[in-house]
């Protein structure tokens, strides 16, 4: 016991100069990979994320296994002897080895997803750019193809890097691969369903039927599109519910955003009023609303008024339509109504009032 307490002055010494030169060799790794990392992504926006975050990551990775390679010859020329049944020679070995092939893989496989979000984040920045209609076309294309390969790149990479970790633990995988295979074949017959949605996804996505952001009907149901998976449509109502719609099962899909929008209205006049006098107030409308620095960028082109759509006892219906960007048709609309109702009153155009004619018969005395 005194033999040992003696050796601890020099242990504490060993280990402490085993974790000094550690710090150091993980910080000099750290800056040579931030200085690669702001090599592959110069943005300074995307540095805090892509960056600044994986080099804490990884000088805290090489500092561990270099601590940890260092630990047991420091330990060793301390003159301390472990009591626990482990070679400290054969462990120097495998960490020197395959400890250290296993950290350089876990650390490959983080910085090799990081460069991919950071590249797919900077292809969404770059197809954003400029202006006009084909932008925020452009940009959801983006959101929606970024996202996908996001979560592939994901999946591949985890996958690589834990079979190779495993190998490096000495596990035969060539069993767990064989296994896999079969499985798959058993699952292919068995998941048909599955496999028809994920084709589907595919032939939508590449068809650009349907992007991030859109608002579309799928099945009747209408939402705005918040993820465009291989396997699933994922709509939000108004109300804040999520409709989730398997790709296979898309029987009818309508896109209310897709390149432009047009906001349709219906206006009711009484027969007595002049349709002329009418459509006049509603041109001049839209007009107005043309002229307002607030909604002029949304619209696309002058109001279109069709003329008389219907004719009902005691009313007539006109019918018209403006173009707007795509997700503006609504606010655009609403502000269309509030002016053309403004119009109508200013000029005395008459709107039809719901009417009742109730007649009293009474018997006739014999």
């Amino acid at each position: 016991m005194e033999g040992a307490r003696a050796q601890w002055p020099e242990l504490v010494l060993a280990l402490t100069v085993a974790g000094a030169i550690a710090y150091l060799v993980a910080g000099v790794v750290a800056r040579l990979g931030s200085a690669i990392l702001r090599g592959i992504i110069p943005d300074k926006e995307t540095e805090a994320l892509f960056v600044d975050r994986p080099q804490r990551i990884i000088k805290l990775t090489i500092f561990a296994v270099t601590a940890a390679v260092l630990a047991l010859p420091a330990m060793k020329l301390a003159g301390y002897r472990s009591r626990v049944g482990v070679d400290p020679e054969v462990l120097g070995r495998w960490l020197f080895n395959a400890g250290l092939r296993i950290a350089i893989i876990c650390v490959a496989a983080y910085f090799l997803i990081r460069t991919g979000s950071a590249a797919a984040r900077r292809f969404e920045r770059e197809m954003s750019r400029g202006s006009g209609l084909d932008v925020v076309e452009r940009t959801k294309r983006a959101q929606t193809l970024s996202r996908l390969l996001q979560k592939a790149l994901t999946i591949a990479v985890g996958a690589i890097a834990v079979l190779m970790v495993l190998r490096e633990l000495d596990l035969d995988i060539t069993p767990a691969l064989t296994g896999a295979g079969i499985a798959g074949i058993a699952l292919g017959f068995g998941a048909q369903t599955l496999v028809r949605d994920v084709i589907s996804g595919f032939f939508l996505i590449l068809e650009d039927q349907v992007r991030v952001g859109d608002v579309a009907v799928v099945n009747g149901q209408g939402g705005l599109v918040e993820e465009v998976n291989l396997r699933t449509i994922v709509l939000r109502d108004e109300e804040g519910a999520v409709h989730v719609f398997p790709n296979g099962e898309v029987r009818t899909l309508a896109n209310k955003s897709k390149d432009f929008s047009f906001y349709v209205l219906s206006v009711a006049i009484p027969t007595e009023e002049d349709p002329d006098r009418v459509i006049e107030a509603m041109r001049d409308a839209g007009t107005l609303l043309m002229e307002d620095p607030e909604f002029k960028p949304h619209i696309l082109a002058p109001i279109e008024v069709y003329g008389i759509d219907s004719w009902e006892p005691g009313q007539v219906t006109l019918k018209a339509r403006i173009k707007t960007v795509p997700l503006k048709q609504w606010t655009v609309g609403r502000e269309l109504r509030k002016r053309m109702v403004r119009l109508f009153k200013e000029r005395g155009v008459i709107v039809p009032i719901p009417k009742m004619d109730l007649v009293i018969e009474r018997p006739r005395q014999k």
